[in-house]
């Protein structure tokens, strides 16, 4: 008897720990959201935050770790981008395309400081225009992973080629060899996790041309690395 009290108390507690804690998980949702196209819902990402949450809840130790949160964090946004990975945009998107409309987008905006319309994109290529936004849906997606799920998509063996920190520091070589700007582009994106849209306040320069540096810098790297 005495026993099933303690657990039931212990499970409240825990319980109580994952709503407390809860807020916390929509305000990662709503940054991560912001990296992200519209056909990613916000309350899909939430729901996933939150079960990865209870989980951890149950087996949190308070005597291991002093601060849940901070036990937590990684692995509740870890558990949002393996649903992310999940939707299998790689293969919903010819990487083809991706590349011909990148190509696009480059030079139409060089030439005229905006990114082109999906209609202007589709009529160039000759494609269908929803073909055209799924497209750059994926890509939107895929964005927002880490670097190295973005290599892999070039060969999904890439990690059989290399270990994970010599990868790494392949990495490291390639952007020490780019512009300053874009490296402090991929240290915001990547490791502060700001939007296009905040960096563009920091560095002064529009999103569009934020994405267009992104892009290019993961294909040198992706060239580089073979």
């Amino acid at each position: 008897m005495v026993k099933r009290g303690y657990d039931t108390e212990l499970r409240y507690y825990q319980d109580e720990l994952a709503v407390q804690y809860l807020p916390a998980v929509k305000a990662m949702v709503f940054r991560l959201k912001e990296r992200l196209p519209q056909s990613v819902e916000f309350d899909d990402l939430v729901s996933i935050g939150a079960e990865e949450l209870i989980k951890l809840a149950r087996r949190y130790d308070k005597e291991q770790n002093d601060s849940f949160w901070g036990y937590a964090k990684t692995r509740v946004y870890g558990a949002m981008l393996d649903y992310l990975r999940s939707l299998d945009i790689v293969s919903r998107a010819n990487r083809k395309l991706i590349k011909q409309i990148d190509e696009i987008v480059e030079q139409y905006l060089d030439e005229n400081g905006v990114e082109p319309e999906n209609n202007y994109i589709a009529e160039v290529l000759g494609e269908d225009i929803e073909k055209i936004k799924e497209a750059r849906r994926a890509a939107a997606i895929y964005n927002v992973l880490p670097l190295h799920d973005q290599l892999e998509s070039q060969e999904r063996d890439t990690f059989a080629l290399v270990e994970q920190e010599e990868l790494i520091e392949k990495i490291m070589d390639v952007l020490a060899t780019m512009p300053k700007r874009d490296q402090l582009i991929m240290q915001l994106y990547y490791f502060e996790e700001l939007t296009y849209k905040e960096i563009s306040e920091v560095l002064d320069i529009t999103p569009s041309r934020i994405s267009q540096v992104h892009k290019r810098v993961v294909s040198k790297i992706k060239q580089s690395i073979g």
